[in-house]
């Protein structure tokens, strides 16, 4: 007769010597999507959402962007690409933003957006270059 064995119970974040991925998470957060956009998210948390922007802060930004495999400019191709691909428009301007930020330029990311066309499709595309053409010409044009 098999015996189902008691839960394992995960290490707490911090535990075993491993520091905790938040305070990694938030400086890379910053970093790449700037000081007033995550201002404005950590100031807008409330009791429901708060422990959602901690997991996106720790998990998001402290364990897979903070991570040494890929360089920021090959995680914003892999992020505005899944973007377009989920057809999440919403979330693709300060993520344009961060693009922009960690070395990209209009040209190159012209270029991530007619490849994601091919893989993710045209209409998914058309939406993302009308956002991205918004995005890109308030950032790269010189105030009067």
């Amino acid at each position: 007769v098999a015996e189902i064995a008691p839960a394992v119970v995960p290490p707490q974040a911090g535990a075993q010597g491993r520091p905790d991925p938040y305070d990694a998470g938030l400086k890379v957060r910053r970093e790449v999507l700037g000081d007033a956009h995550v201002d404005q998210a950590l100031a807008e948390a409330d009791d429901f959402s708060g422990e959602y922007q901690e997991f996106l802060t720790r998990y998001a930004w402290g364990e897979v962007w903070d991570r040494p495999g890929l360089d920021r400019r090959t995680r914003s191709c892999v992020a505005l690409t899944a973007l377009v691909a989920g057809g999440h428009l919403e979330e693709l301007p300060p993520h344009l933003r961060a693009a922009l930020r960690n070395g990209l330029t209009p040209a190159e990311i012209r270029e991530v957006l007619l490849q994601a066309a091919v893989y993710c499709g045209v209409p998914a595309a058309s939406g993302a270059f009308r956002v991205a053409q918004q995005v890109i010409r308030e950032e790269t044009t010189p105030p009067e």
